[in-house]
Formats: structure tokens, sequence, C-alpha cells
């Protein structure tokens, strides 16, 4: 956020006041635009083209819609795989072809030519994986559902990193957090007999995590990076330490937490496709969708977001106006950490029934490389995290019909797409100016 307010100049539109689409082009075609997007977009274009259409597979990928239990029942989608490789590619490459025209012009890309383009090469690649497998058919409806559940701790987590750096504050410890969350969750659920309780100990331990972090880097101004990796390393360590010394040694009493059932909604949990998605979560799984409403909705909508987002961008001005940046910054980061718990518990309450050491299994860095691919907000960073559970899923199916592509691979994609995202080769991803950077007022 910029506190510095520029006039317009005579004859041209001033960016602030600018009321139609065509002003808002004029003003930005006077940047230069980079070559970066078309050439990327067009050579992921011809590799479509090669791979997925002329070396495509001759098979019929089947996509099965519905399940046993849905309301109604939806036929299965039937695709051609050569064909449908080879239409999808041309699309994409159209799309490609617009990128450079408009660049011809010096005019930028549409924000909805690189997300079109993202659907269409994803479509074409799962059609190539399932159209090249012995066995040409999974369930679109389960491979999404179950993308989903995986993701569920990646939002969270997200979630917590962007709370904490678009405050200033770069949240290195999201694995150290899930894990305590985890961790915390199962050993009180199991001594209270009650999944809820330990729900509210998950967040309390993530919080206390994030407690650390804020006093050591906000009051002590220690690196906030280093900060971060020795937290990860310390509930690492005070984790697996307290697993083989309490809950191994009585694992009735300190590792076996009751879980967390689904809740089905009557009749919205068996429509096709969305119904799992959206009507039959566990208790996490809902709140999941209410915490990413909510920080949206704070973070955009609000004048504590609007103070939030300031600290972060610019600390000084913000202390001007009377905000006070470090305690801004400490109750978010205490909060950011209180929602990564959250998603910790997630492990042991919904997904298994006990605490194994590394349970996170690395997933806070996996929800940080999604808070960076969704820019830093909480809806992008939604979707960067089911993208990175639907590869996760991807990679298991793909071993039981028995394509030829390695699963290794699938798991790599989405951390080149995060290098891309990164790199600005897939549009303008900057953190908050003042991120990482510690404030000391003057």
């Amino acid at each position: 956020m910029s506190t510095t307010a520029t006039s317009p100049q005579p004859g041209k539109p001033h960016a602030g006041i600018l009321q139609t689409e065509g002003e808002r082009r004029a003003v930005i075609s006077e940047k230069p635009v980079t070559w970066k997007l078309p050439v990327l977009l067009s050579a992921l274009g011809i590799l479509a083209l090669v791979f997925f259409g002329i070396l495509g597979p001759n098979q019929t990928a089947s996509f099965g819609l519905s399940s046993g239990g849905d309301f109604f029942q939806l036929p299965a989608v039937e695709v051609p795989a050569f064909l449908g490789g080879i239409v999808l590619s041309v699309l994409m490459l159209g799309l490609a072809g617009y990128a450079v025209f408009l660049k011809t012009r010096n005019l930028p890309a549409p924000r909805w030519v690189p997300v079109t383009f993202t659907v269409l090469f994803v479509a074409a690649f799962l059609i190539w994986v399932v159209g090249g497998a012995r066995t040409p058919s999974i369930s679109l409806a389960g491979l999404i559902a179950g993308s989903l559940t995986l993701a569920v701790p990646l939002v969270f987590g997200s979630l917590s990193g962007v709370l904490c750096e678009r405050v200033g504050v770069v949240n290195i410890a999201i694995e150290g957090q899930l894990l305590g969350g985890a961790f915390t969750a199962a050993l009180v659920a199991s001594m209270t007999r009650s999944p809820f309780i330990g729900l509210v100990a998950a967040a309390a331990a993530g919080a206390l995590v994030s407690i650390v972090l804020a006093l050591f880097s906000i009051k002590y101004l220690v690196n906030q990076i280093i900060v971060g990796v020795v937290l990860n390393v310390l509930v690492s360590g005070l984790t697996g330490f307290l697993f083989n010394t309490v809950m191994q040694a009585n694992k009735q009493q300190f590792n076996s937490p009751p879980g967390l059932d689904n809740i089905d909604i009557p009749v919205l949990s068996s429509i096709p496709v969305l119904g799992p998605i959206l009507f039959k979560q566990s208790v996490v799984g809902y709140l999941m969708y209410i915490a990413v409403i909510v920080v949206w909705i704070g973070l955009f909508k609000t004048r504590w977001g609007l103070r939030v987002r300031a600290v972060g961008e610019h600390p000084q001005a913000a202390d001007t106006l009377g905000i006070k940046v470090n305690t801004t910054r400490f109750w978010n980061v205490t909060l950011g950490g209180a929602i990564a718990g959250i998603g910790g518990s997630f492990f042991t309450l919904v997904a298994i029934d006990s605490f194994t050491e590394e349970i996170s299994g690395g997933r806070g860095f996996i929800a940080l490389a999604a808070l960076i691919f969704g820019r830093w907000n909480p809806i992008g960073a939604f979707f960067a995290a089911l993208l990175f559970g639907f590869a996760d899923n991807l990679q298991s199916i793909v071993t039981i019909i028995g394509t030829p592509v390695p699963s290794q691979f699938m798991a790599m994609l989405p951390y080149l797409v995060t290098v891309l995202a990164v790199a600005g080769l897939v549009g303008r991803s900057r953190p908050p100016a003042a991120s990482g950077i510690p404030y000391v007022k003057g």
C-alpha cells in the first residue's frame, strides 16, 4: 500500500479515478509489457500439441461424475484422448497467440487468459494421463473430493502465512504450527475423550508457537527466517521426544483420540461432484471454508484489514496514522498460528486416529509455496493448495490405473509452477513491501 499521492498530468487520466476498463488499459499501456507470459504460454501450448495431441494415446478416457450414493446419477464423460488433446492444444495456442498480439500493442494480457490456459492445460494433461493407462477410467468426483481432503491442512497453513506476511512477518514456522497442532489435538482428545476439546487445544498449540515467533522476531528483532527454521526443528524434536516417551508408553490413554466424523447435510450431500466437496465434510473441513471467507473479507473489506495491510506495506506511514505497528503484528501472527494449529488437528482427528512422528510430512513448506503461488491472497492460496492436493491425489490414482507417467513427475509439477510464479513468468507476484523487515519506531 502506498501513501504517496500523485497528481494527474494534463491530458492523462489519473489511475485513482479511472471509470472504464479502456481508460485503465490505456494507462497500463504506457508501461512496457514483457514477453514472459506470451513466450511461456506459447512454449507450453507447443509442448501440449506435441505430447498431448500428436503423440497422445489412441484410447478413450472415461471420467465418472457420480457415485452410488448420489441423489441422481450423471453419465460418465468419455473423451477420445488423441482428439481431445488436439482440440485443447489448439485452444491453448489460440490463447498464446492472443497474448502475443496484445504484447505487440504493448497491452498486458487480461487475467482470464492465463487462468483459462491453466484450466485447459490441466484438462489436457488429465486426458493424456488417463487415456494412456491400462485402465483408462477414473472417478472425477472422487479425484476432486480426495484432492480437497488432502488440501485441508495446506489451506489452513497458507491462511496462517497470509495473515503473517500481510502484516510484515515471514512465517517459516508453519510446519511447526501444523505439527504442534496435530500432537496437541491427539494428546488432549485422548485424555479428555472429546475431539472438540482437542480441536481447541490444537489452536492453542499453534498460537503458542506463533507467540514465540512473534516475541523473537518483533520484540528482539531476530531474523524471522532463522526463528522460523529453529521453531520447526524445536517442535519436531519436542513432539518426537514426547511421542516416544509418553505416547508410546501408554497409547490407549495418550494416543487414541476420538475422531471428528463427517457431517452430511441431507439431500445437498448427495448432489453429484459438488455434494461431497461442499456438504459432506468434518468440522475441520467446514471450518476451512469459513476461515477462507472470513480472512478474505477481513483483509479486504474491513477497517481492520486496511490497517493490517498498511502495516505490511508501509509501517512508518501506518505509525504516523496512530496504528500500533508491532502490536498489530504480534496479534496477527498469533491468530495465524491458531489457524495453522486447527489445520494440524486434521491429521490426528480426521485423517488418521493417532499421532506419529513427523505426521505433517513437510506440508507446512507446501503451504508456504501455496501462499506464494496464491499471491498472498486467501482465495488464491485456497486454489493453490487445492492444486497441490490435486497433484498429491493424482499421483496415487495413476499408480492404480497403471499409467506410464511416473508418479514422481506429478508430485513435481506444483513446485515447478510455484517457481514460475515466483519468477514472474505467470504474472506479477509481489509480497507485501515490509514483509520480513522488523520495525523500530524512530
